[in-house]
Order: structure tokens, then C-alpha cells, then sequence
């Protein structure tokens, strides 16, 4: 296994402003909604010689297999107040809203994505009665395709990495079809900036998660990057004052762009194809309106390689936590810090240290886990008794 630690050159000591209430307010109007898990994983933290690890399991949010729908919810519904220019109201659940958009049919929404969250605007998009329009790179597992075809999504391949399936994305915005994308470009910034708001409601329910159980705000949070707007998210929550943790972003070693832009000073493309496993994290180049959050608020970052992320999906598997290929980037990231001597020294006092891994998706593809960690999803977590 390959992994390399690289600290921030830029970080600063800027605090951001916190999201929204009505982010909250809004996800709680969604169907079957109720808090992901947090769990502690006391054998992983004796084996990594840290006080303690809490994983974050984004696993199963609102009947999909990722934390994304959080984001392109928020953003969605946004974009729609937007369009109207009013607010729907009332509404009290998904059907209401549902009906109250019924006149703006027949409507669009479209989005290019490198794993869930194409699969999350075409989700929501499922529930209020609209089309959705997915464009995805070369070489994307068909699982993941049929997943959104599952929605009722119409998929378009792009002969391309991420950033050619955005530029085309970006061409279907018009008066009856919205683009509700996870990144941003000049002139398209405020339903990104919507998406990273959404991804909010992670973080409070750590908070809650925490205060319920007496325990401590956590001393490192790792977190998985692509174009960054969950590590905007992570960072808008952990600096927007007072004490706060160690952050480190996780990419994959030849999608590396945070990284790279963090050492050039500015955002850089980092030239594809890129084709690790840890396909949500497959980006070459972080969004605009993240990238301040991204430069100012991140300690380290850690470019990681596939073996590196095949034995975190093995390790949480063993811990009772189903995570994908991108969902265990956060794990293999905090082992190569870990191991790291600079990282290592820098965070001193191990054993009284505790460490929030957020794993952001489960078993996307269900055929590859199965493969990766020899045994089927379904199967983690339960206790098998042999039969006499």
C-alpha cells in the first residue's frame, strides 16, 4: 500500500458562518427520515493506538446507500424556491410538496455525477414527479448506472473523466430543467453552496450524538474529498469558532486535486483518467465555491491508494460497518496519518486522542464488496450460527 501525508500549506485561522436552521428543519420534512449511526469501534482504536475512533455511518440516509441526498435535497428545493420565486408552502411531507409543484411538470433536473449524488437529484427527483438527466464519466461499474436508471433517471456516458460529464451537465439548464450539481464554475455558485449547507445536518447530529452520550467534541475528524463540498461542510461546522479538531482530507493518489491546488496556491486540475475504486472521490478539480473553506480549514491531507482502501472496507466490515469503495477512504486515510511521523508527532498524546472517521457511503456496488471483502453485505454486522 501506497499513502502520502502532505500538511496544508494555507491553513489559516479564518471562522466561517454556520448553515441555516431551516436546513434541519427541512431534512426532517423528508420521508423516513431519522439520524445515522454513530459508533464506537474500541478494536480498530486499540490496533491504531488512538484513545478512541467513532465511525460515522452514512450508510443508509433516507433509503439510499449515501450521505448524499442531504445535500441535493437542500440544494434542489432551493433552486425550485428560485425558479418560482416564493416558497411552496405549506407543505408537510414529501407528497404535499410534491403536489404543490404538480403545475411546473413537466420539469428536469439534471446533474453530472462520479458516484451518489447523480443518484440522489434523480431520487429526489423521483419524488417529486420529475425527470432527471444524469451524465456520468467512461468507465463508471454499471451497477452504479442501473441504480439511477432504477429512478427513473435517463443516464448519458461521456466520453470523458467527471469534469467533461459536468461541462455537459451544464449545457441542459433552461427554463424547465434545473442543474443541481455538486460543484461550482463562474457564473453557477449558489446551488453548490446549497449542497455543502445540506451536507450540515451531519454534523449537528454528531453534536447530538455526542452530548447524548457524554462524550467529548473529537480531537481529528477525517473526512473523504472529491470536489470538497462535504469537507466545506466539515470545515464550516468545526471553524466557525472556539476549539476545534484536527481536520484531514482523504483523495485518492491520482485524484489528488485539493491537494495539488493546496501546493500550487490555487485551484489546479489534476488531468484524468482517473480510475481509482474510490469512485466518488474521482475529481479533478475541487469546486470554486469550496475551495476557500477547503484552503483555509484543512491540517492534512492524505492521498491514498486502492489497497489502502480494500483493507479499511475489510477493517470497518469487521467492526459491523457496510462501507464502500469511496466509504472507507476516511479509514484508510486516518491509518496512513497515523503512521505518518510528522502527522504522528503533531498530534501527540494518541492514546487520549479521539478520532471521528465519517464512512460516506455503503455498498454501492454490491458485486465489487462482496468481491473486496469476501463476504456479502447483507452478512455484516450479524452473528452466524452454524447449524447441527
Amino acid at each position: 500500500m501506497t499513502a502520502r501525508v502532505t500538511p496544508n500549506p494555507l491553513r489559516d485561522d479564518r471562522r466561517w458562518p454556520v448553515p441555516p436552521v431551516a436546513v434541519g428543519e427541512f431534512h426532517h420534512r423528508m420521508p423516513a427520515y431519522s439520524p445515522t449511526l454513530l459508533l464506537d469501534a474500541p478494536d480498530l482504536a486499540e490496533r491504531l493506538g488512538i484513545g478512541r475512533i467513532l465511525v460515522k455511518a452514512e450508510t443508509r440516509r433516507l433509503g439510499l446507500p449515501s450521505f448524499k441526498i442531504l445535500g441535493a435535497s437542500w440544494a434542489t428545493y432551493r433552486a425550485i424556491c428560485a425558479h418560482l420565486g416564493y416558497e411552496p408552502e405549506p407543505w408537510g411531507n414529501i407528497n404535499e410538496l410534491a403536489a404543490n409543484l404538480a403545475h411546473l411538470r413537466p420539469f428536469t433536473l439534471a446533474t453530472a455525477t462520479d458516484g451518489n449524488h447523480g443518484r440522489a437529484v434523480a431520487f429526489m427527483a423521483r419524488l417529486l414527479g420529475f425527470q432527471a438527466r444524469i451524465f456520468v464519466p467512461a468507465g463508471m461499474a454499471s451497477p452504479r448506472i442501473e441504480a439511477m436508471q432504477r429512478e427513473g433517471a435517463v443516464v448519458t456516458v461521456v466520453d470523458g473523466d467527471y469534469d467533461d460529464a459536468v461541462a455537459r451537465s451544464a449545457e441542459q439548464a433552461g427554463d424547465r430543467c434545473l442543474v443541481v450539481s455538486d460543484t461550482s464554475w463562474p457564473g453557477y455558485e449558489t446551488i453548490p453552496a446549497q449542497v455543502i449547507e445540506g451536507y450540515s445536518t451531519i454534523f449537528h447530529e454528531i453534536d447530538d450524538a455526542l452530548d447524548a452520550s457524554g462524550l467529548a467534541q473529537p480531537d481529528l475528524v477525517v473526512v473523504p474529498m472529491g470536489v470538497g463540498a462535504f469537507m466545506a461542510a466539515a470545515v464550516s461546522h468545526y471553524r466557525c469558532g472556539g476549539p476545534s479538531p484536527v481536520i484531514a482530507g482523504v483523495e485518492p493518489l491520482d485524484a489528488n486535486c485539493v491537494e495539488a491546488s493546496a501546493l500550487a496556491g490555487t485551484i489546479t486540475h489534476v488531468p484524468g483518467p482517473h480510475r481509482s475504486i474510490m469512485v466518488g472521490l474521482n475529481c479533478g478539480r475541487p469546486s470554486m465555491i469550496a475551495w476557500p473553506r477547503l484552503a483555509s480549514g484543512i491540517d492534512w491531507f492524505v492521498a491514498v491508494d486502492d489497497d489502502a482502501a480494500r483493507l479499511a472496507m475489510r477493517e470497518l466490515a469487521d467492526a459491523a460497518v457496510v462501507a464502500g469503495e469511496t466509504g472507507g477512504a476516511s479509514l484508510a486515510g486516518l491509518q496512513a496519518l497515523l503512521v505518518d511521523p510528522d502527522a504522528r508527532a503533531s498530534l501527540s498524546a494518541l492514546s487520549e486522542k479521539t478520532a471521528l472517521v465519517i464512512v460516506t457511503e455503503g455498498a454501492t456496488d454490491p458485486a465489487a464488496y462482496e468481491r473486496i471483502v469476501g463476504r456479502r453485505h447483507e452478512t455484516v454486522g450479524r452473528v452466524l450460527t452454524a447449524m447441527r
